[in-house]
Protein backbone atom coordinates (compact mmCIF):
# COMPACT_ATOMS: atom_id res chain seq x y z
CA UNK A 1 0.00 0.00 0.00
CA UNK A 2 1.32 3.45 -0.92
CA UNK A 3 -0.09 6.43 0.90
CA UNK A 4 1.73 8.61 -1.63
CA UNK A 5 -0.63 7.18 -4.26
CA UNK A 6 -3.55 8.42 -2.17
CA UNK A 7 -2.09 11.93 -2.26
CA UNK A 8 -1.78 11.74 -6.05
CA UNK A 9 -5.36 10.50 -6.46
CA UNK A 10 -6.84 13.09 -4.09
CA UNK A 11 -4.84 15.98 -5.55
CA UNK A 12 -7.09 18.51 -7.25
CA UNK A 13 -4.59 18.63 -10.12
CA UNK A 14 -5.18 14.97 -10.96
CA UNK A 15 -6.77 15.19 -14.44
CA UNK A 16 -10.07 13.52 -13.59
CA UNK A 17 -12.32 16.36 -14.77
CA UNK A 18 -13.58 17.44 -11.36
CA UNK A 19 -12.42 21.03 -11.84
CA UNK A 20 -15.26 21.56 -14.34
CA UNK A 21 -17.95 20.61 -11.81
CA UNK A 22 -19.17 22.52 -8.76
CA UNK A 23 -20.95 19.67 -6.98
CA UNK A 24 -24.19 21.63 -6.95
CA UNK A 25 -22.60 24.80 -5.59
CA UNK A 26 -23.34 26.89 -8.67
CA UNK A 27 -27.07 26.22 -8.43
CA UNK A 28 -26.96 26.84 -4.67
CA UNK A 29 -25.20 30.19 -5.17
CA UNK A 30 -27.80 31.31 -7.68
CA UNK A 31 -30.61 30.23 -5.35
CA UNK A 32 -29.07 32.27 -2.53
CA UNK A 33 -28.28 29.26 -0.35
CA UNK A 34 -24.53 29.96 -0.48
CA UNK A 35 -23.54 33.57 0.11
CA UNK A 36 -20.24 33.28 1.97
CA UNK A 37 -18.02 31.06 4.11
CA UNK A 38 -20.64 30.24 6.74
CA UNK A 39 -23.28 29.08 4.27
CA UNK A 40 -20.61 27.27 2.23
CA UNK A 41 -19.76 25.30 5.35
CA UNK A 42 -23.43 24.41 5.86
CA UNK A 43 -23.72 23.33 2.22
CA UNK A 44 -20.57 21.20 2.35
CA UNK A 45 -21.61 19.61 5.64
CA UNK A 46 -24.96 18.61 4.17
CA UNK A 47 -23.33 17.26 1.03
CA UNK A 48 -20.73 15.32 3.03
CA UNK A 49 -23.32 13.52 5.15
CA UNK A 50 -25.62 12.64 2.24
CA UNK A 51 -24.23 12.18 -1.26
CA UNK A 52 -20.68 12.28 0.11
CA UNK A 53 -21.35 9.38 2.45
CA UNK A 54 -23.01 7.37 -0.31
CA UNK A 55 -20.17 7.97 -2.77
CA UNK A 56 -17.53 7.17 -0.15
CA UNK A 57 -19.16 3.82 0.62
CA UNK A 58 -19.46 2.93 -3.06
CA UNK A 59 -15.81 3.80 -3.62
CA UNK A 60 -14.70 1.78 -0.61
CA UNK A 61 -16.77 -1.20 -1.76
CA UNK A 62 -15.23 -1.06 -5.24
CA UNK A 63 -11.76 -0.92 -3.70
CA UNK A 64 -12.59 -4.07 -1.74
CA UNK A 65 -13.44 -5.90 -4.95
CA UNK A 66 -17.25 -6.05 -4.80
CA UNK A 67 -18.78 -6.70 -8.22
CA UNK A 68 -18.65 -3.51 -10.32
CA UNK A 69 -21.99 -4.20 -12.01
CA UNK A 70 -23.74 -4.50 -8.65
CA UNK A 71 -22.10 -1.30 -7.44
CA UNK A 72 -22.91 0.65 -10.58
CA UNK A 73 -26.54 -0.44 -10.32
CA UNK A 74 -26.53 0.60 -6.65
CA UNK A 75 -25.14 4.01 -7.63
CA UNK A 76 -27.88 4.40 -10.24
CA UNK A 77 -30.56 3.55 -7.69
CA UNK A 78 -29.16 6.14 -5.28
CA UNK A 79 -29.09 8.94 -7.88
CA UNK A 80 -32.66 10.00 -8.78
CA UNK A 81 -31.57 12.92 -10.98
CA UNK A 82 -30.90 11.97 -14.60
CA UNK A 83 -28.58 14.98 -14.87
CA UNK A 84 -26.49 13.74 -11.95
CA UNK A 85 -26.36 10.21 -13.33
CA UNK A 86 -25.04 11.60 -16.60
CA UNK A 87 -22.49 13.71 -14.75
CA UNK A 88 -21.36 10.78 -12.61
CA UNK A 89 -20.73 8.64 -15.69
CA UNK A 90 -18.95 11.46 -17.51
CA UNK A 91 -16.66 11.97 -14.53
CA UNK A 92 -16.15 8.23 -14.24
CA UNK A 93 -15.08 8.02 -17.87
CA UNK A 94 -12.60 10.87 -17.46
CA UNK A 95 -11.19 9.45 -14.24
CA UNK A 96 -10.74 6.05 -15.86
CA UNK A 97 -8.76 7.59 -18.73
CA UNK A 98 -6.36 9.21 -16.30
CA UNK A 99 -6.18 6.16 -14.03
CA UNK A 100 -5.28 3.74 -16.82
CA UNK A 101 -2.27 5.89 -17.66
CA UNK A 102 -1.21 6.50 -14.06
CA UNK A 103 -1.75 2.94 -12.76
CA UNK A 104 -2.10 0.47 -15.66
CA UNK A 105 -3.93 -2.60 -14.35
CA UNK A 106 -6.14 -5.42 -15.67
CA UNK A 107 -9.05 -4.39 -13.42
CA UNK A 108 -9.11 -0.92 -14.98
CA UNK A 109 -9.08 -2.41 -18.46
CA UNK A 110 -11.94 -4.71 -17.48
CA UNK A 111 -13.91 -1.75 -16.12
CA UNK A 112 -13.45 0.10 -19.40
CA UNK A 113 -14.73 -2.90 -21.35
CA UNK A 114 -17.70 -3.41 -19.06
CA UNK A 115 -18.79 0.25 -19.18
CA UNK A 116 -17.72 1.79 -22.49
CA UNK A 117 -19.93 4.83 -21.83
CA UNK A 118 -18.60 5.24 -18.31
CA UNK A 119 -19.36 3.80 -14.89
CA UNK A 120 -20.37 5.96 -11.94
CA UNK A 121 -17.42 8.00 -10.70
CA UNK A 122 -17.28 6.53 -7.16
CA UNK A 123 -17.12 3.01 -8.60
CA UNK A 124 -14.27 4.02 -10.89
CA UNK A 125 -12.55 5.77 -8.00
CA UNK A 126 -12.66 2.62 -5.91
CA UNK A 127 -11.29 0.41 -8.67
CA UNK A 128 -8.59 3.01 -9.30
CA UNK A 129 -7.67 3.00 -5.61
CA UNK A 130 -7.38 -0.77 -5.73
CA UNK A 131 -5.14 -0.58 -8.81
CA UNK A 132 -2.97 1.98 -7.03
CA UNK A 133 -2.47 -0.35 -4.08
CA UNK A 134 -4.86 1.48 -1.76
CA UNK A 135 -7.56 0.00 0.47
CA UNK A 136 -11.24 0.67 1.08
CA UNK A 137 -10.59 3.21 3.80
CA UNK A 138 -8.30 5.18 1.49
CA UNK A 139 -10.93 5.18 -1.25
CA UNK A 140 -13.58 6.35 1.22
CA UNK A 141 -11.37 9.22 2.39
CA UNK A 142 -10.61 10.30 -1.16
CA UNK A 143 -14.27 10.26 -2.17
CA UNK A 144 -15.48 12.02 0.97
CA UNK A 145 -12.86 14.74 0.56
CA UNK A 146 -13.85 15.28 -3.08
CA UNK A 147 -17.47 15.77 -2.02
CA UNK A 148 -16.54 18.94 -0.12
CA UNK A 149 -13.37 20.18 -1.79
CA UNK A 150 -15.07 20.52 -5.18
CA UNK A 151 -17.82 22.89 -3.98
CA UNK A 152 -15.36 24.86 -1.85
CA UNK A 153 -13.05 25.43 -4.82
CA UNK A 154 -15.98 26.35 -7.07
CA UNK A 155 -17.32 28.95 -4.65
CA UNK A 156 -13.97 30.74 -4.68
CA UNK A 157 -14.66 31.39 -8.37
CA UNK A 158 -18.39 31.91 -8.11
CA UNK A 159 -18.36 34.43 -5.25
CA UNK A 160 -14.72 35.57 -5.29
CA UNK A 161 -14.55 34.04 -1.82
CA UNK A 162 -11.17 34.37 -0.11
CA UNK A 163 -9.35 31.05 -0.72
CA UNK A 164 -8.14 31.17 2.88
CA UNK A 165 -11.76 31.20 4.07
CA UNK A 166 -12.66 28.31 1.77
CA UNK A 167 -9.73 26.27 3.07
CA UNK A 168 -10.74 27.05 6.64
CA UNK A 169 -14.17 25.57 5.88
CA UNK A 170 -12.53 22.31 4.83
CA UNK A 171 -10.34 22.32 7.93
CA UNK A 172 -13.35 22.74 10.21
CA UNK A 173 -15.10 19.85 8.47
CA UNK A 174 -12.12 17.51 8.92
CA UNK A 175 -13.45 15.70 12.03
CA UNK A 176 -16.76 15.03 10.28
CA UNK A 177 -14.92 13.85 7.19
CA UNK A 178 -13.06 11.36 9.40
CA UNK A 179 -16.37 10.08 10.75
CA UNK A 180 -18.03 9.79 7.33
CA UNK A 181 -15.05 8.03 5.78
CA UNK A 182 -14.83 5.60 8.69
CA UNK A 183 -18.54 4.79 8.55
CA UNK A 184 -18.40 4.38 4.75
CA UNK A 185 -15.47 1.99 4.98
CA UNK A 186 -17.30 -0.02 7.62
CA UNK A 187 -20.41 -0.27 5.43
CA UNK A 188 -18.26 -1.44 2.53
CA UNK A 189 -16.75 -4.20 4.65
CA UNK A 190 -20.25 -5.38 5.56
CA UNK A 191 -21.22 -5.29 1.89
CA UNK A 192 -18.50 -7.81 1.06
CA UNK A 193 -20.58 -10.46 2.79
CA UNK A 194 -24.09 -9.00 2.59
CA UNK A 195 -24.17 -7.33 -0.83
CA UNK A 196 -24.39 -3.77 -2.10
CA UNK A 197 -27.88 -3.32 -0.64
CA UNK A 198 -26.43 -2.59 2.80
CA UNK A 199 -24.50 0.45 1.56
CA UNK A 200 -25.89 3.84 2.70
CA UNK A 201 -28.60 5.48 0.62
CA UNK A 202 -28.84 8.99 2.10
CA UNK A 203 -30.58 11.53 -0.12
CA UNK A 204 -30.15 15.24 -0.81
CA UNK A 205 -33.32 16.38 -2.63
CA UNK A 206 -32.19 19.98 -3.11
CA UNK A 207 -29.04 18.81 -4.87
CA UNK A 208 -31.13 16.61 -7.15
CA UNK A 209 -33.63 19.37 -7.95
CA UNK A 210 -30.85 21.92 -8.38
CA UNK A 211 -28.98 19.64 -10.77
CA UNK A 212 -32.02 19.22 -13.01
CA UNK A 213 -32.50 22.98 -13.20
CA UNK A 214 -28.79 23.68 -13.67
CA UNK A 215 -28.62 21.28 -16.62
CA UNK A 216 -30.99 23.56 -18.53
CA UNK A 217 -29.15 26.83 -17.94
CA UNK A 218 -28.01 28.59 -21.09
CA UNK A 219 -24.94 30.15 -19.42
CA UNK A 220 -23.02 28.57 -16.57
CA UNK A 221 -19.47 28.42 -15.26
CA UNK A 222 -19.54 24.72 -14.34
CA UNK A 223 -20.93 21.63 -16.01
CA UNK A 224 -22.79 20.59 -12.87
Amino acid sequence: MSRAALMVLADGRFPAGGHAHSGGAEAAVKAGRITGARSLEDFCRGRLHTTGAVSAALAAAAALGIDIHDLDAAADARTPSAALRTTARRLGRQLLRAARIAWPAPELDALARAFPKGAHQPVVLGVTARAAGLDGSDAAYCSAYESVSGPATAVVRLLSLDPFDATAVLARLAPELDAVAGSAAGAARRAVGEGAGVLPAASAPLLEVGAEGHAGWGVRLFAS
